[in-house]
Formats: C-alpha cells, structure tokens, sequence
C-alpha cells in the first residue's frame, strides 16, 4: 500500500523509507531532538525503529513523512487520532525549531 498523503501516519505503523530495507515501526511523531550534526535543536515527522527488535536506544530513526516509500502496515486511527491531528498541524505551523532535512 502506497501513502504520499500529506496526512502523518499513526503510532505503530510500518513502513519502508525510500531505498531502506528494513521495516520501521513509527513510535513518535513531531519529535524535536538535538541533532548532531548541527549541535542544534530540529524537528522530525517521525521517530521509529527497526521492525521486529523494537526499541534500542542507539537504533532510534527520525524521519520524515516524505521519506517514507512503502507503508506495509498502517496504524490504529479512532476519534482521538483525528483530534491529535487538529492539534499537530496547529502546533506544527507555529513552530520556531527548523525542520531537519533528510536525505
């Protein structure tokens, strides 16, 4: 199943990041992280990690929604899901942290 929907995709969704070959469990969204690359604070749609070991600190993957090439699992959606999504895009759209750019 494809997704180049602009809407985020929810918790516990997996997918394939473009030429990634491993599937990646979405576990946070609109996750700001101090990047160590820049030794600045950055935005990220997506943090996730590999499918199937599941959380490993050193492992930890942010991504963003466009980098996601294959959605193979999409994750549970109920009324608080849109409501969060109301709020995401409000407090996104306000945001002063630069989006991390990644390739």
């Amino acid at each position: 199943m494809m997704n180049k929907s602009t809407e985020l995709l929810p918790l516990g969704s997996v997918v394939y990041l473009e030429e990634g070959t491993q599937k990646l469990v979405i576990i946070g969204r609109g996750v700001i992280f101090d990047d160590t690359d820049s030794g600045e604070q950055v935005f990220a749609d997506y943090m996730g990690v590999l499918y199937p070991a599941g959380f490993q600190p050193e492992s930890t993957i942010f991504f963003q929604h466009e980098n996601v090439d294959k959605v193979v699992f999409e994750g549970y959606k109920d009324d608080e899901e849109m409501r969060f999504m109301e709020i995401y895009r409000d407090w996104s759209e306000d945001l002063n942290i630069p989006r991390k750019q990644i390739d």
